[in-house]
């Protein structure tokens, strides 16, 4: 995925956080944030497997 497309998702999640966060529902944009930058962290180190085979 582009770099911007990375940005605008992180981007988003803090401007959901800040909606959100007066609503008493702070977490929901943490959960997802986190599966994002898991999932994410998980590409990166599989791509880093293959180039080393």
């Amino acid at each position: 995925m582009p770099k911007y497309v990375h940005y605008s998702i992180i981007v988003l999640c803090i401007v959901l956080i800040f909606f959100l966060y007066n609503k008493a529902l702070g977490s929901i944009p943490f959960l997802i944030l986190s599966f994002y930058l898991f999932f994410f962290g998980w590409m990166q180190l599989k791509g880093r497997k293959k180039k080393t085979r």
